[in-house]
């Protein structure tokens, strides 16, 4: 039998925590391979959210109380996670609010996935079955809705529908080796952070639906304006892909100035200017990326490795020049020279980026198992 901790940060959360916990154990019934265990961690309440659970432990021997100061989120599940690893040793953590905005009947369709392989499942308000509240504010939508497309765009990860959710299932070996990345994180900050550090160990992630559910007691402790911009920091020192972006820049900036220079001052043809300044850029773009962009699985520094990642670079950077090439001279041939420049900024932007972005992953930063 496996056994799972679902971890539930409280903080005046009286109101619920009880009916959670019973409704959690119910879930058991249902799940006879494995042993749930909950592991409330409570920061300093003050209402009687710790008296509940006390008495409650009287009745339920698998249920767990850690007492800790009011540091924020991550903070709580950092202690949880502690405790329940070192005290538990389960196979699998859940993450779980108090409030009842997840219901815990979900529980058995995390535990399927996980048996069906994945090694981190997230519970999804935005696939199919899943759902937000209808009368969410416009603010609050905008805020969940945009945000996660912010974040999906920013990390190139469509699939994944949402990376906010509270809600989800973790396999321990995950937990341990994340905790050091995201202990200094917090709310949507935390979660964001502990799912792209999943990702980038190359952990099966999975989702299931839920229906969240607004909380009916207590007060929400959601920063809107500090929770935007934390979140949006992190995406954009931490995505690969917008800092493949930023060098994308300095390449287009090196490419088109020596572009520019070799036709318009040293009267050079522009297919011979443009296979100069393209490979000029070809070689800035691969040192910056290699060290920068892609520095969690860069080239090994032996010297066979970095000779022969520095071939295949090239061999896959050599279609930026033949589609640079080729498509200026073919929208020069089809509208004129008169916007040449123009020709190049659009064929970069809307063919050279993604091409790049989709080969450099496949064939030269390769994830590293």
């Amino acid at each position: 039998m496996k056994k799972a901790a679902i971890v539930v940060p409280t903080y005046n959360e009286a109101g619920t925590i009880e009916t959670l916990i019973i409704d959690i154990f119910e879930q058991n019934k249902k799940t006879p391979n494995w042993e749930l265990h909950i592991v409330v961690v409570d920061s300093d309440s003050e209402d009687k959210t710790q008296e509940i659970v006390t008495n409650l432990i009287k009745k339920y021997p698998r249920l767990h109380l850690i007492k800790t100061k009011k540091e924020g989120l991550g903070k709580a599940y950092i202690e949880g996670f502690t405790v329940s690893i070192e005290k538990l040793n389960p196979y699998l953590i859940f993450e779980m609010d108090a409030d009842l905005s997840h219901d815990p009947a979900s529980i058995p369709n995390f535990l399927h996935k996980i048996e069906k392989g994945a090694d981190f499942v997230i519970g999804s308000r935005y696939i199919k079955g899943g759902s937000i509240p209808e009368n969410w504010g416009i603010h609050r939508k905008i805020l969940s809705v945009v945000g996660n497309l912010i974040i999906k765009v920013g990390f190139m990860k469509p699939r994944i529908t949402d990376w906010t959710s509270g809600y989800r299932a973790i396999k321990s070996w995950i937990v341990k080796e994340a905790s050091p990345h995201i202990k200094n994180y917090s709310g949507y900050v935390f979660q964001v952070a502990f799912l792209d550090y999943a990702l980038k160990k190359h952990a099966i992630v999975a989702e299931t639906p839920i229906n969240f559910k607004d909380r009916n007691y207590g007060v929400s402790k959601l920063n809107s304006f500090q929770t935007i911009f934390q979140t949006l920091l992190y995406v954009f020192t931490n995505s690969s892909f917008v800092k493949f972006v930023i060098v994308g820049a300095i390449g287009f900036v090196i490419d088109f100035g020596i572009f520019y220079f070799l036709t318009k001052f040293a009267h050079l043809v522009s297919w011979k200017a443009n296979l100069i300044s393209t490979e000029t850029a070809v070689l800035s773009n691969f040192m910056l990326n290699n060290f920068w962009s892609f520095a969690h699985k860069k080239v090994d520094h032996n010297k066979k490795s970095y000779i022969k990642g520095f071939f295949k670079f090239n061999l896959v950077s050599s279609g930026n020049i033949i589609i640079q090439t080729v498509g200026v001279e073919i929208l020069k041939a089809l509208f004129g020279i008169k916007l040449l420049y123009i020709y190049k900024v659009a064929v970069i932007v809307f063919i050279v980026i993604p091409y790049s972005y989709f080969f450099y992953n496949k064939v030269i930063w390769k994830h590293k198992r």
